[in-house]
């Protein structure tokens, strides 16, 4: 789906979706951002990743916003709600989306090894379903893989370079050994 076919208001939700992917990022995490709007389109609750900094693996943008919306609205049905998400929700979080009851999910950038909404399996879809909701991909794709890829070529160079220092810090101690 091209960004064309989504609304001036889907835009501005999922920038700031990928507003709150960059706070993701500044805290270390994989950036992802998510922001659930009710139908009057007012802001119900945002997450971004924070598994790294919680322990936590279910830590999610999507779960982290599934949460935070439960307790706002007392309620952990979020009927006629829109999630935006700057990544392709995976299999917990379709789940989750689907338990919580979620109208309509529209998500940037496919995730190629983990995507639940279509890319890899479509849980929104299967028959096994007891709810079903409107999924969207696409909206501002290119932005939203942009934003990952550069995460993660940004964190193999730094892994990389700190692999490169251990090793010449490794050389260097061995170099002191040997002439002792």
């Amino acid at each position: 789906m091209s960004d064309s076919q989504f609304s001036p208001k889907d835009e501005h939700f999922m920038r700031r979706a990928m507003d709150l992917a960059a706070q993701a990022e500044t805290e270390g995490e994989v950036p992802v951002g998510a922001v659930l709007v009710s139908k009057e389109g007012e802001i119900i609750a945002e997450g971004w990743n924070q598994s790294i900094g919680h322990h936590d693996a279910t830590a999610h943008a999507e779960m982290q916003t599934l949460r935070k919306a439960g307790q706002i609205l007392e309620n952990y049905r979020l009927l006629d709600t829109t999630l935006y998400v700057t990544l392709e929700p995976c299999p917990m979080c379709a789940g989750a989306l689907l338990h919580s009851r979620v109208k309509r999910i529209v998500f940037g950038a496919p995730d190629l090894k983990a995507g639940a909404a279509g890319t890899v399996l479509n849980l929104f879809e299967h028959q096994a379903a007891y709810h079903y909701a409107d999924v969207e991909q696409g909206l501002l794709e290119e932005e939203c893989r942009t934003q990952l890829q550069a995460f993660f070529k940004r964190r193999r160079k730094e892994k990389k370079e700190l692999r490169k220092a251990q090793q010449a810090a490794l050389e260097s101690e061995q170099e002191k050994s040997g002439k002792q």
